[in-house]
C-alpha cells in the first residue's frame, strides 16, 4: 500500500490510459474516439513527464561563478559599433575565460541534474497530437457531410448497402 501511495502518479496515469484506450474501442461516435485518443495521449504525456522527474534535481543550467563584466545595463556602459571593437579583442583569451568554464563543468559534476530531453519530447508529442486532433476533427467533419451522421456502425452499413447491395442513399 505504501508502495502505491509513492507512485500515486503512475497509477493515475494508468487510469487515464484505460479509460482513453477503453473510449476509442468501445464508441461508435467519432467524436468520442477522438476525445478517448486525446485522453490516452494525454496519458502518455503525464507518463513521460513523471518519468523524466528527478528527486532532487536541479534545472540542467551551470552557473559560471566569474561574470563577464560589471558595468552591464549602467548608463556609462559603452554598447555599440565602436565600444564593441575593443571589446571582441579580449575574446581571444582563452585562458581567462577557461578556468570559469572548468569551475562550472566541475560544479555540474557534483550536482544533481534533471534530464531535459524527455520534457522536450514531450512538448513536440503535444504539438503533434493537437495537429492530429485538428485533422481527425476535420476528417468528422468532412465524413458527416458525405454520410450523415459521425456514428462508425451507421457508416458501416450504409458502405455495404452502397458496395454489396448497390442501393444509393
Amino acid at each position: 500500500m505504501g508502495f502505491l501511495l509513492e507512485h500515486y502518479n503512475y497509477a493515475i496515469v494508468i487510469v487515464l490510459m484505460m479509460t482513453g484506450l477503453y473510449v476509442v474501442f468501445a464508441s461508435s461516435n467519432m467524436i468520442k474516439k477522438l476525445v478517448g485518443l486525446s485522453v490516452f495521449q494525454t496519458s502518455v504525456f503525464l507518463l513521460y513527464i513523471s518519468i523524466g522527474k528527478v528527486a532532487g534535481g536541479k534545472p540542467p543550467i551551470i552557473e559560471l561563478k566569474e561574470h563577464h563584466g560589471d558595468d552591464h545595463g549602467t548608463p556609462d556602459a559603452a554598447h555599440g559599433a565602436a565600444a564593441g571593437a575593443g571589446h571582441a579583442d579580449e575574446s581571444y583569451e582563452i585562458l581567462d575565460g577557461g578556468h570559469g568554464v572548468a569551475e562550472g563543468a566541475h560544479g555540474a559534476a557534483e550536482a544533481l541534474y534533471s534530464n531535459p530531453l524527455p520534457h522536450v519530447l514531450i512538448l513536440t508529442a503535444i504539438v503533434v497530437g493537437v495537429a492530429t486532433l485538428a485533422i481527425g476533427l476535420a476528417l468528422v467533419v468532412r465524413t458527416r457531410e458525405a454520410y450523415g451522421t459521425i456514428d462508425a456502425y451507421e457508416i458501416d452499413e450504409l458502405d455495404y448497402q452502397y458496395n454489396v447491395e448497390g442501393i444509393e442513399t
